[in-house]
């Protein structure tokens, strides 16, 4: 998947995605488009009808504010991020995160999906995973995550490994109950033992995935 090249919609959908699905969040993004022919008409619009047009996507309220909020931060500097694309990783990181509402996660979502820049975002699926492949230290904070995530990340694979981690999440390594025993990385994996089921015989389990 290449680099879409822009920054400002990125930044929006990260938003928009926050306590939702990936469905209700691009309902939300393509209402907001339709509806304001700019991110400046967004930015100086009043609040009811941007948070009317993301109701689709969940708390339209308090997204509808900070976006607003981001935008009007962006207004300051250059309301298209253009400029993140020649800049260095880490400054571009830290003006993102100095934006109303913006964490690390959001930041590398922009970096990596818009330039194809050396970041890797964290969600929750991907710490998740991560976590429970003993790949990130059980415990750290999303700070240390992304750092330790980028760390072991070998340059150029940063889309493919977040993409991958955040699909096992979603389809195998469920929060509750992952389905272990049709997990392909059961075998390598030191925390596949946390969660057996205790009514399923291990060498049923064991032989089902190594079949």
């Amino acid at each position: 998947m290449p680099p879409h090249g822009d920054p400002v919609a990125e930044l929006i959908l990260t938003v928009l995605s926050q306590s939702t699905n990936d469905r209700n969040r691009d309902v939300a993004y393509l209402r907001l488009r339709q509806r304001f022919a700019s991110w400046e008409a967004v930015m100086e619009a009043p609040r009811a009808d941007v948070e009317e047009a993301l109701r689709p996507g969940g708390i339209a309220k308090v997204k509808s504010a900070r976006i607003q909020a981001i935008l009007r931060a962006l207004a300051e500097r250059e309301l298209s991020l253009q400029w993140l694309a020649q800049a260095p990783v880490q400054e571009g990181r830290d003006y993102l995160t100095s934006l109303p509402g913006v964490g690390r996660k959001t930041a590398a979502c922009v970096l990596l999906f818009a330039y194809g820049l050396r970041d890797v975002p964290v969600d929750t699926h991907v710490s998740r995973v991560g976590t429970r492949l003993r790949l990130l230290r059980p415990g750290a904070s999303f700070q240390e995550q992304h750092d330790q995530m980028l760390a072991l990340t070998p340059p150029g694979q940063e889309l493919e490994l977040h993409v991958n981690l955040l699909r096992h999440g979603r389809r195998t390594c469920h929060a509750r109950r992952p389905a272990c025993a049709e997990c392909a990385l059961a075998r390598m994996c030191p925390s596949r033992g946390d969660f057996a089921d205790p009514a399923q015989p291990r060498g049923r389990t064991a032989k089902a995935i190594t079949a």
